[in-house]
């Protein structure tokens, strides 16, 4: 569903990915690294949001740089970025239903929806809330949950666990797992737990390189997280 090839991407002189090549099929996929390796930048190219200065992307078969593409695969898209903006008026519902409507969902889909998104992430109760009055921790559920709204065949989340007590992140473990037996997920982290709690395989950025692609007991053969990064 992401085929990468020799992809990079720089910001002036600076070159934050070097020369990725990835495959991600159906399942979900952690990206992990220490700050500054390029984890952010590399889901922002698959969110469509920036594209490659070298290289190429193909996502779900379509290449995002032609435009009629480029929106198709937006349509059936989700991403939950680091930092992502509310509208602190509007209700749960009226945000979610934003965020359907944002993805070209059918109308008269998107109440169902939306119910099911705010349920899957524990709000369903929440519908009727401001978003004003919520915790950080729900402001994060309420991020998932726009994320998750149209069903995406590709789904994209940058340290989606920020703010979840214990109990809610292995609740987001499990809802991750379900999703991506038929979607692509790529979770964007710095938590072993997010990893060993849900991922199926891990790529280690350093720097803007690939120092470890495969699965998790690999990865442990390997020496752990620390010695892939130092390599």
């Amino acid at each position: 569903m992401i085929q990468t090839a020799r992809l990079s991407v720089r910001r002036r002189r600076v070159l934050v990915l070097d020369e990725l090549t990835l495959t991600f099929g159906p399942g979900v996929h952690a990206v992990l690294g220490p700050n500054g390796a390029g984890k952010s930048t590399l889901l922002r190219v698959f969110a469509t949001a920036i594209a490659p200065t070298e290289g190429s992307v193909t996502l779900l078969d379509r290449d995002p740089r032609v435009p009629a593409q480029r929106l198709e695969i937006r349509r059936r898209l989700g991403y939950l970025p680091q930092e992502f903006g509310v509208f602190r008026g509007y209700t749960v519902r009226e945000f979610l239903s934003y965020a359907a409507w944002l993805r070209e969902m059918p109308g008269g889909r998107i109440p169902e929806a939306v119910t099911e998104a705010a349920e899957a992430v524990g709000l369903g109760d929440r519908l009727g809330h401001k978003l004003r009055t919520l915790s950080g921790g729900m402001k994060q559920r309420v991020g998932i949950a726009q994320a998750i709204v149209n069903s995406p065949s590709l789904l994209l989340l940058d340290e989606p666990t920020t703010g979840l007590d214990p109990q809610q992140r292995s609740d987001f473990h499990a809802l991750v797992r379900r999703l991506g037996r038929k979607a692509c997920v790529v979770v964007s982290t710095h938590l072993m737990e997010d990893v060993e709690g849900a991922c199926d395989d891990v790529t280690v950025l350093s720097a803007g390189r690939v120092t470890f692609h495969g699965r998790l007991d690999a990865l442990e053969a390997a020496g752990g997280y620390a010695a892939v990064v130092a390599a």
